[in-house]
């Protein structure tokens, strides 16, 4: 059934995602920084969540309820164990010490200090001063509009859904690692660390978090998930040793995610 439209919309029109109807906007809207937070803040209200996205891209829907049946934290103490015994050797040899004279070394990455699954990592700090939620997306949607290149060929979705994680799923965003667990991931980040699902475009997806780690170790433990994922930028793309990419988590309130 089509839902009933927020008033204050640019022209667009009503795409069918599997069970769902998705609104899309005909191209990106003058205003869509200010409009996309307007209805972020009607979400709760609406059941309507703002999506910046492309046009065409191939969709492929499937259940939200799937993540349901995901028991996260077995799921990745499973995926570790299995990461870390392919990884092990990698991380132990720092590779070849003669290169040609016109190489750069890729950096020695010693990979996770962890020898087993940890634990999902605490949730973020509460109160403060902090930026919302709501904030914290509008923020990372108005960075993302200035710095992205292919900003201009964005286009505004609402998007039906029980939560902002849930949106990949119902969009049907195929890009991307297996939807089951990026959308338990995803539910799980949004009540730890009050993240929102603000753009998935291509093989890209982009995470606002309001309540982000603040010391390494707290952030060793969340890139430890994020390298779970199965993105390819994490890490691996380009070589990052984990250490390095952990620390970068440190109060960073946007985390991108990229697969190939």
């Amino acid at each position: 059934m089509v839902f009933s439209l927020p008033d204050g919309l640019p022209s667009g029109r009503f795409e069918q995602r599997g069970p769902s109807e998705v609104w899309f906007s005909d191209g990106l809207p003058d205003d869509a920084e200010e409009l996309w937070a307007d209805l972020l803040r009607q979400a709760a209200v609406t059941g309507l969540y703002p999506h910046l996205c492309w046009p065409k891209d191939p969709p492929r829907p499937a259940d939200p309820a799937a993540a349901d049946a995901v028991r996260l934290d077995e799921v990745l103490a499973a995926d570790f164990a299995e990461y870390r015994r392919k990884r092990l050797p990698f991380w132990s040899d720092p590779g070849p010490s003669e290169l040609p004279e016109d190489v750069e070394p890729w950096p020695h990455g010693p990979g996770p200090p962890f020898e087993r699954w940890p634990g999902l990592a605490p949730a973020g700090p509460g109160g403060g001063d902090g930026p919302g939620a709501e904030e914290a997306a509008a923020r990372a949607v108005a960075d993302l509009l200035y710095t992205e290149p292919f900003a201009a060929s964005f286009v505004l979705a609402l998007v039906p859904a029980r939560r902002s994680a849930d949106v990949p799923a119902v969009m049907g965003w195929s890009h991307g690692g297996p939807l089951p667990l990026l959308g338990a991931l995803l539910r799980s980040w949004e009540d730890r660390f009050g993240a929102r699902v603000v753009a998935a475009y291509g093989g890209e997806l982009h995470v606002s978090v309001a309540r982000p780690p603040l010391d390494p170790a707290h952030a060793e433990r969340i890139a430890l998930e994020h390298v779970l994922s199965t993105a390819d930028n994490i890490v691996d793309d380009p070589p990052t040793p984990f250490p390095k990419y952990a620390r970068e988590l440190v109060g960073r309130t946007e985390w991108r995610f990229w697969w190939d």
